[in-house]
């Protein structure tokens, strides 16, 4: 692949951040020599996330950091966005180990050391130089990092749950790769995307986007074809890691990706790789970290939302944006493209944005992605408007938890995804139509009102594309009341009536003789059995009968719904065995 240096770069549109791509994967003898010394070494053991965060330092995606971060950088990063020489980086690489048995190995390590990181199974991942030995401090790190000390902050929450009291600063070498499973044929790292795009394809541009646990939708079209219209590739990178599960499983995101670039895209100048990666939720300075990600893959141009890498109500609607205002853009060294929030209008039909855009909300289906996994989770294909029906038929199969609970509830209530994406309904009748008389109130929507919604969308928002996104939800509608009676009892008729003709003609078949004896007015056995078999293929045409009972086998729950409806977290008398049972866990950041 791409031979990396410094000069090979300066041939490029773009230079990875800090001015080098690091690599601290060892291979061949090397690395068989290091795997049997790191065997020697005191070990630590780390968990998945520990290994990915490894992973991405060792291949340069977190270029220019070779290892985890001294206390001098840390603080800096945490105080100022910036290491200590004043390189722009937003979120601090560090690693505190928790566990007895890891807090009994730092406590004998010195400045100097080396000490093996290994896996679950205890096999060596890498090998630590330590440089540092520093206290961690969770509430310190949670307040410049997050703005906020409230544990009910994903990020804040992940601090005081998943790192010790003590941090170890110094660089990393990378001694075994993990197997990516289904995305292994997907996966490309920096050095394979710097190839790709300046050396293979020969483009002077490309546009990078990150996308976290949503299924590709509209909103992201319009921002992606808003990018190629100038620039000359695309890397799509799915965030394919620490999900939870409520979300749509990222396997089933991953394929939805690909069926809508494989119909809708421009051939070569798309590409799609698995971006694996542990979540920081640190909301704006997540933005920055994935911006100068898409650089150090050798994006020219961050493509960045409205609500990228959001966390709730916690920072302002546009804080993802706002936060770029802190750097100059010669120090980023990559040009932020910042997107505001996309609908659909049905006034316009095609999305657009309030920059764009002069109509009003009864005009307007919004696309939410928190709003489309629910109504997957309703079993309703979302309006082609909004998600392309390519995308949605794989993602419903992926949402987790299945279905709904024995209430009729998912995960979140029905009036918030009503009001989320369909603003219109709550003062209007219908999309564009009158007002009503008292206006609707959240708590007022049904599951009723989710289905009428939806149905006066498909109905009347659509101008072109109809019949192609109705093949799609007559198959995908796992909710099947979407789907009109008749239809299935149109199928039933037809069935009935085309086996009626068969039973008929197997008659004909048994009576008619080897010979006709006068071809012109009678049928010999042969064409008989022809007509009868022909018409058996026609009663294999018709379209299979679905109702509900139809789709029991898609729908399924590993737990109970109280608990995809409460915490995350166990309740106090049981923490303490949770916590024994995983003591030997960590995860640096």
């Amino acid at each position: 692949m791409l031979n990396v240096t410094e000069n090979r770069f300066a041939n490029y549109p773009q230079q990875p951040h800090g001015g080098k791509l690091v690599d601290k994967v060892l291979t061949g003898v090397e690395r068989e020599e290091e795997l049997e010394r790191a065997r020697l070494l005191p070990s630590i053991m780390v968990d998945l996330e520990a290994v990915i965060t490894l992973e991405m330092i060792a291949t340069g995606v977190l270029s220019p950091n070779e290892g985890f971060m001294n206390e001098v950088d840390y603080k800096s990063v945490l105080t100022e966005g910036r290491l200590a020489n004043g390189t722009v980086w937003p979120v601090p690489l560090s690693f505190a180990p928790i566990g007895n048995r890891n807090k009994e190995i730092i406590g004998t390590l010195s400045v100097g050391d080396e000490v093996a990181l290994s896996d679950e199974q205890n096999e060596p991942v890498a090998i630590l130089k330590i440089e540092d030995i520093f206290d961690y401090d969770k509430e310190y790190r949670a307040s410049h990092l997050f703005g906020t000390t409230d544990r009910n902050h994903p990020g804040v929450d992940a601090i005081y749950r998943r790192m010790g009291d003590v941090a170890l600063g110094g660089p990393i070498r990378l001694l075994r790769r993990v197997d990516w499973g289904p995305f292994e044929k997907l996966r490309l790292e920096p050095k394979d995307t710097w190839h790709e795009f300046y050396e293979v394809k020969k483009f002077r541009s490309a546009a990078g986007f990150i996308t976290g646990a949503n299924p590709l939708h509209r909103g992201h079209e319009y921002i992606h074809k808003n990018a190629l219209e100038e620039i000359d590739g695309l890397l799509l990178q799915p965030l394919v890691e620490m999900a939870k599960r409520e979300y749509t499983r990222h396997e089933f995101r991953m394929l939805s990706y690909r069926s809508v670039l494989d119909t809708y895209y421009p051939k070569g100048r798309s590409i799609l790789a698995p971006l694996r990666v542990t979540y920081i939720f640190a909301g704006p300075r997540e933005t920055v970290l994935h911006a100068l990600i898409m650089k150090n893959y050798g994006c020219t141009h961050a493509l960045i939302g409205r609500d990228h890498a959001g966390i709730g109500d916690y920072y302002d609607k546009y804080a993802s944006h706002s936060i770029f205002d802190q750097f100059k853009p010669e120090e980023l060294g990559i040009d932020i493209r910042l997107f505001h929030e996309v609908f659909y209008c049905t006034r316009c039909d095609s999305p657009a944005t309030e920059q764009s855009c002069p109509h009003d909300n009864q005009y307007r289906i919004n696309i939410s992605g928190t709003g489309i996994r629910e109504m997957l989770r309703h079993g309703i294909m979302p309006p082609k408007e909004i998600v392309r029906p390519e995308s949605a038929r794989i993602a419903i199969q992926g949402v987790q938890p299945k279905g709904l609970d024995e209430f009729g509830s998912a995960i979140s209530p029905v009036g918030k995804i009503v009001k989320s994406m369909f603003p219109f309904y709550l003062e209007r009748t219908r999309l564009g139509g009158r007002k009503r008389v008292t206006p609707l109130t959240v708590d007022d929507l049904t599951n009723d009102d989710l289905e009428m919604v939806n149905l006066d969308v498909r109905a009347n928002a659509d101008r072109i594309y109809r019949e192609v996104f109705e093949e799609y939800t007559s198959v995908g509608d796992t909710n099947r009341g979407m789907q009109p009676e008749w239809v299935m009892d149109a199928r039933e008729s037809l069935q009935t009536q085309q086996q009626m003709v068969i039973q008929d003609l197997e008659e004909k078949v048994k009576q008619a003789p080897a010979t006709a004896s006068d071809e012109f007015m009678y049928q010999d056995k042969e064409e008989a059995l022809r007509e009868l078999e022909v018409a058996k293929k026609i009663l294999g045409d018709i379209p299979k009968v679905l109702r509900a009972a139809d789709f029991d086998y898609r729908t399924w729950n590993v737990l109970p719904y109280k608990r995809y409806r409460g915490s995350d977290e166990p309740n106090e008398e049981k923490q303490a065995v949770v916590l024994s049972g995983s003591e030997e866990q960590e995860a640096p950041e």
